[in-house]
């Protein structure tokens, strides 16, 4: 009998699930295995990003909120609220940051009301099942970078 596979990244947990919203995100995801369809949707995924209010943060951006290795200079908050759960909202200074845009998006809309646990259970790895391979090692290292802040806000809060 074949040995069968766990597709899950090696980074994270097998006995963890992503968050539900994310995983819904990442199951729709999948209706798009061709490369240029899937580009096209997060180009539009990207159209959904919406700049930290101001009422959380105004510019300049404090430097301990900026993504490491960022190109398009993206910043990140993860506020805890009475609930017990985070709400994230993220900054992206290069107008031209589409990746970083849409990755922003995903991330507001679907962790943004998880609780610290659930967000550890986000893989690091996270870019690559969204955007693939193909991107810039620097897109790459940024997008990375933004993930994990959030996972390092996440334990911060659980510490």
């Amino acid at each position: 009998m074949p040995e069968s596979r766990d597709p899950r990244p090696a980074t994270q947990d097998p006995a963890a699930e992503p968050p539900p919203k994310l995983a819904a995100f990442l199951e729709n995801l999948a209706f798009f295995p061709d490369r240029s369809d899937r580009i096209q949707f997060l180009i539009s995924v990207a159209d959904k990003y919406e700049e930290v209010p101001e009422e959380v943060a105004t510019r300049p951006f404090p430097k301990e909120r900026q993504a490491p290795h960022c190109e398009s200079e993206a910043y990140v908050w993860a506020l805890p609220q009475p609930d017990g759960t985070l709400r994230l909202h993220f900054a992206v200074e290069n107008p031209q940051g589409v990746s970083a845009m849409a990755m922003a998006a995903i991330l507001e809309d679907t962790l943004s009301g998880c609780t610290p646990e659930e967000i550890l259970r986000v893989p690091s790895d996270l870019p690559y099942e969204i955007f693939g391979r193909e991107l810039s090692m620097g897109k790459t290292m940024g997008l990375l970078g933004m993930v994990a802040m959030v996972r390092s806000a996440a334990r911060r809060l659980l510490a």
